[in-house]
């Protein structure tokens, strides 16, 4: 029987597993991983700035390719510097599997350079977290790491790999493509499924109300048949974006979250039956839009609800959404497409109105970010990956950017994590055939674009197709506008202090600037016609930003 070294087992699973591209920073404990994934001809190694945007870059691979993305650190810090990323993948859903270095065995228990418990700091952030503790291990470890990490609701796993067993050898090699793919879920009880079909047929105004883990393609098609037979008003929390179509968009009442204060919400308010397909709570609290716990809810998911005082479904639909969302498409009869049509008379207008305000069309000033969205909006096509930062820039994008196909507009909607867009974007360039053919859009505050902006190097290097837009007002504005809600005044949110279009040129890419909103469209078109990577500073206009948490509604529904 042959016998590789671990970390050969280690880089054969991951091929294996699917995996084609790693993110992650070198260092001595985990340096023979590394030296095997520089013999691997079909895995591409990319040397991120940071551990914390190798773990971005990982989960955008996996939220995007549904493969899940790898990130490797090494010991001590370079562990603790994923913690972030991970936290934001397992929350979020986006399957991850972490590689990390620890010190030798012998020295695990001494103090020594770079000797922390790892696992104790990582395992909160992660679905799953372990060592390998023997070589024989090594490949049953990796295994399960995938199949855990690829569970619904999916998320983060970490592997600690001693130095000394990463060159140590095994005979228990790697397990074939198809172990590392975990069992499909079948459809609920027949009984459950036709008494939430008789509910539908017997409602005045039962609503599709989409969240995260429906945001999948084959949950989105499914989703697409039943409304295409079917016209059930629907909505989506903010990563749910994409699931209706451009053909099915006056079915669409927007997306929801953050504040109660949209269309949706009211949509909400007025139903008497919810269907809420893969919501998970941590995207919008349910007590925020479910009040005084009135409404029928029947929850359509992959495991079973988080039951309480603002969310008690009448019924659960527990396993495949695909099979269960396709049963209803098959086995319903008919809708009351008369009630739903007098209960929502002029909600599509109220959602749409937005589109004839005055400063979508400004030719001075500063760029409103209704103009800009606009703008940006008739320049890229349905299959265009936008990439959205936390921060006031990602209220008003999953707001008003209409995203027609899933998973292309991307915002961190669970830990709301700043940063993430560059990072992001440079994993949807190189995840596409071939890497790097199309551009990819991000968009950021000043402020969480220098929690990553370092990465713009690596997009360069990797030759990545990216434009970045940054709304600059020199500010952490999100913080901003909420601190003068409450107390009157700002602290902390001041920025300032960088020319973006020279920190753009440093690294290589091509620095824009947008100073006036007579240069709106001329520039965005410009930056979106280089090749390669280039940069766009944009003086944003963020004096009604206030606007985005007000007229909240009440319970009654006003």
């Amino acid at each position: 029987m042959s016998e590789d070294t671990v970390a050969q087992i280690i880089v054969n699973s991951l091929y294996n597993a699917g995996v084609r591209v790693v993110f992650g920073v070198p260092g001595a404990k985990i340096d023979a991983i590394f030296d095997n994934l520089m013999d691997h001809p079909e895995i591409k190694l990319i040397v991120s700035r940071h551990e914390q945007n190798a773990a971005f870059m990982a989960a955008a691979v996996g939220r995007i390719t549904g493969v899940p993305g790898v990130c490797i650190a090494t010991s001590g810090p370079g562990a603790s510097n994923l913690a972030t990323g991970l936290v934001t993948a397992t929350t979020e859903n986006d399957p991850v599997v972490a590689l990390v270095g620890s010190v030798p065995r012998a020295m695990n228990l001494k103090r020594t350079h770079q000797s922390m418990r790892a696992l104790d700091i990582l395992g909160p952030t992660a679905k799953h977290a372990v060592g390998i503790d023997v070589e024989d291990q090594a490949a049953e470890v990796v295994l399960n790491a995938f199949r855990t990490a690829n569970t619904s609701p999916k998320g983060a796993s970490v592997i600690s790999i001693p130095q000394d067993i990463a060159k140590t050898k095994s005979k228990i090699l790697p397990f074939p493509s198809h172990a590392f793919v975990p069992p499909l879920y079948g459809p609920a009880p027949p009984q459950k499924l036709d008494e939430v079909v008789k509910m539908i047929e017997n409602a005045k105004l039962p609503v599709l109300f989409l969240g995260m883990r429906a945001s999948s393609p084959k949950v989105v098609d499914a989703v697409r048949q039943l409304l295409s037979k079917f016209p059930l008003p629907t909505i989506e929390t903010f990563q749910a974006a994409g699931a209706v179509p451009k053909e099915l968009v006056h079915l669409f009442y927007g997306r929801v979250g953050l504040f109660r204060n949209q269309v949706g919400d009211k949509l909400l308010t007025k139903s008497d039956l919810v269907l809420a397909v893969g919501y998970d709570p941590v995207e919008y609290d349910t007590n925020a839009w479910n009040p005084d716990g009135s409404r029928k809810i029947v929850h359509i998911d992959y495991t079973a609800s988080d039951y309480g005082t603002y969310y008690h479904p009448v019924s659960e639909l527990l396993g495949s959404v695909v099979e269960n969302v396709k049963y209803l498409s098959q086995h319903l009869t008919t809708i009351p497409e008369k009630s739903i049509s007098d209960q929502t008379q002029g909600l599509i207008q109220e959602y749409t109105n937005w589109q004839a305000r005055p400063e979508i069309k400004r030719s001075s000033g500063l760029v409103h970010p209704l103009q800009f969205i606009t703008t940006l909006q008739g320049l890229v096509s349905k299959d265009t990956t936008v990439c959205v930062d936390v921060g006031s820039v990602y209220i008003y994008f999953m707001r008003f950017f209409f995203a027609y196909e899933p998973r292309r507009l991307l915002c961190s909607d669970g830990q709301q994590t700043l940063g993430v867009a560059l990072p992001w974007a440079i994993a949807a360039s190189l995840t596409q055939s071939p890497p790097c053919s199309e551009k990819v859009i991000s968009v950021s505050g000043d402020g969480g674009f220098m929690f990553s902006s370092q990465e713009m190097s690596t997009a360069v290097q990797q030759k990545c197709n990216i434009t970045h837009f940054i709304w600059n007002d020199e500010a952490y504005n999100m913080v901003e506008f909420q601190e003068v809600m409450k107390y009157g005044r700002s602290s902390g949110v001041k920025l300032g202090g960088i020319d973006f279009v020279k920190f753009a040129e440093s690294f290589g890419a091509k620095g824009f600037r947008i100073k006036d909103s007579s240069e709106v469209e001329s520039v965005i078109k410009e930056a979106l016609a280089y090749e390669g990577v280039s940069l766009v500073d944009v003086a944003i206009d963020y004096s009604e930003n206030g606007k985005l948490a007000g007229h909240l509604i009440e319970d009654g529904g006003n």
